[in-house]
């Protein structure tokens, strides 16, 4: 068999790709957005303010039970009861000290949602191993099946989500957890995910792991105490945190995925050209006047 070779001249150089930095440096108003003040909470702990964005999208009942128990005043003065190495940190009141107020109970499990045609998503160009696809919903890390016309949130860090015992419908809200480690995402339609954390994530991945099975934390451990938690809308303006977060159907947004995709910084000398689903940053910054 006869191989003809053909050779061509050398290209010009192809321009360099921005990094994360620049392309944030050169986004617009435009392509951020304010926090939802109503479906943010402030959880303050000694070291400070973790601020948490809800979906009420993928999860109406359990945002609906979780802001009614914030209200109320439910979490003022639990504590966070688990500490579990490279899984999740998870705050309760196991030991039944706080009644329910009115209203709080048993609801729907709300491991996925509907998937409408207009619903926004921005789907990542490269394969996934647990959905047929993933991308982004509204700002959140998410997954989506045209088969079954559902999406669902998944387990990335910093991920919020409701505890539940073997009953689908016994998560209430009044349990939440928070993913510190690896993505675990076998939890993905398992669990109902409610938000994520978008700052002080530091005050809870910091946390002495617990001693005992699950990272539990034992009797003779001193336990985080949760001084309260408060929704943000509920909170004086003065005293609120003003964030915004990148959106996520954006040009800059997708920009972004591209240089996170393929890092131009001079440290990488080869290109990785793909990107899992939990390893995309969705930017907050301070809120600009």
């Amino acid at each position: 068999m006869l191989c003809t070779l053909t050779f061509l001249s050398a290209a010009a150089p192809a321009a360099k790709r921005p990094s994360m930095a620049e392309v944030l440096a050169a986004s617009s108003p435009a392509d951020w957005r304010p926090l939802d003040l109503d479906n943010t909470l402030y959880v303050e702990v000694p070291a400070g303010r973790v601020i948490i964005e809800m979906t009420p999208r993928f999860a109406p009942l359990h945002v609906a039970n979780i802001k009614t128990l914030a209200r109320a005043r439910y979490f003022d003065a639990l504590s966070i009861i688990r500490v579990q190495d490279n899984y999740v940190v998870q705050w309760g009141d196991p030991e039944n000290r706080h009644p329910l107020p009115a209203g709080i109970g048993e609801v729907e499990p709300e491991f996925d949602a509907p998937a409408p045609a207009q619903m926004p998503f921005t789907r990542l160009p490269d394969g996934d191993v647990y959905a047929p696809e993933v991308g982004f919903s509204d700002g959140f890390p998410a997954a989506r099946s045209a088969t079954l016309h559902r999406a669902w949130l998944a387990h990335c860090y910093g991920m919020v989500g409701v505890g539940r015992d073997l009953n689908v419908r016994s998560g209430s809200g009044a349990e939440l957890y928070v993913v510190i480690g690896h993505a675990p995402r076998h939890l993905d339609r398992n669990v109902a995910l409610v938000g994520r954390v978008v700052k002080g994530m530091e005050l809870l991945s910091g946390l002495p792991r617990g001693g005992a099975e699950m990272g539990f934390y034992t009797k003779t451990e001193a336990a985080l105490p949760i001084k309260s938690i408060r929704v943000a809308a509920d909170v004086p303006a003065a005293e609120r945190s003003n964030l915004e977060v990148i959106r996520t159907d954006s040009a800059a947004f997708a920009a972004l995925i591209e240089s996170r995709r393929n890092r131009p910084e001079d440290f990488f000398q080869v290109a990785a050209g793909h990107i899992d689903l939990c390893n995309v940053p969705i930017a907050v910054r301070e809120q600009r006047r």
